[in-house]
């Protein structure tokens, strides 16, 4: 084993106390929101910064789960996330497969058109107006088709195919195995890591739906998670109840149904990432780093 260096070990020293340090920014402040969720209301009163709770009340789960619009609106945005997550990569593979190929014709230009976009895009205005001439105001469609393609995750797909082994098509081609067969069949299985990555980003893309919501959604019945947990926070934050919302004789500070509610609202989508995260370093790395 050979002996580091002093300045070896110094940065090694250093780069491993910035991770612990951001790490530490980025975790604790969520450890707040559950404590404080969990938290009761007299605790939660005098305690300025909460991260482990000593008097745990379930009061504030209670409350939320009372009445069916979360549990109603967290099965729209499952279903929008499931659903549009499917729609985002189906339509990215059959995408990126044929830009992928350079004997596709006019190639360069669609690739220009899609580079465009990322950096011009049209803005709210004209998005609307699409969407209202297709009939879609009011839809979960129009959560869902808009931004079915994202040119980001389109070009990562697109450098991953490209760096596949030309020798897999043409044994493919020399078998008879037509362009829809070969992407079906062979190209996704071997692309696997890229689209589990992909997967996760457009999961979360889905999940976190708000502004196209307030914008084409206006049906209340309709909206997603993200949209009711800003109706929540607006309530609070205008003092409506501002003496707590009684339940019997127990009062429930608004900060801590507020809390239950992100909890409840970011837990879901969290619990995705373990099944992905075996492929995800992988793919992010295939897709961006060759080409």
């Amino acid at each position: 084993m050979v002996d580091k260096s002093f300045s070896s070990r110094a940065f090694d020293a250093v780069n491993g106390t910035l991770l612990v340090l951001f790490a530490l920014v980025t975790i604790v402040p969520f450890v707040h929101v559950i404590a404080s969720s969990f938290a009761s209301a007299a605790e939660y009163n005098r305690t300025d910064f909460l991260l482990f709770p000593t008097e745990f009340s379930l009061k504030a789960y209670e409350y939320i789960f009372t009445t069916n619009a979360l549990p109603k609106s967290l099965a729209i945005t499952v279903f929008i996330t499931v659903v549009g997550t499917l729609i985002c990569l189906a339509l990215t593979a059959l995408t990126a497969y044929p830009l992928s190929r350079r004997r596709m014709h006019f190639r360069k230009p669609l690739m220009f058109l899609i580079v465009f976009t990322i950096i011009f895009q049209g803005g709210l205005i004209p998005d609307y107006l699409v969407v209202k001439e297709l009939g879609m105001l009011n839809s979960y469609w129009s959560l869902m088709l808009p931004r079915a393609i994202i040119p980001f995750y389109l070009i990562i797909l697109i450098n991953f195919f490209k760096h596949l082994p030309d020798e897999i098509e043409e044994s493919a081609k020399m078998d008879g195995c037509g362009d829809l067969r070969l992407l079906l069949r062979i190209m996704i299985p071997l692309s696997m890591p890229a689209l589990a990555s992909l997967t996760l980003f457009y999961a979360v893309f889905q999940w976190n739906t708000y502004m196209h919501a307030i914008l084409y959604i206006n049906d209340t019945e309709k909206w997603p998670i993200q949209v009711l947990l800003r109706q929540i926070v607006m309530v609070s934050q205008a003092g409506f109840v501002e003496q707590g919302v009684v339940e019997g004789e127990q009062s429930i500070p608004p900060d801590t149904v507020k809390m239950a509610v992100i909890t409840v609202a970011t837990f879901p989508i969290l619990l995705v990432y373990p099944f992905l995260q075996k492929h995800f370093a992988k793919g992010v790395l295939l897709g961006s780093i060759k080409g």
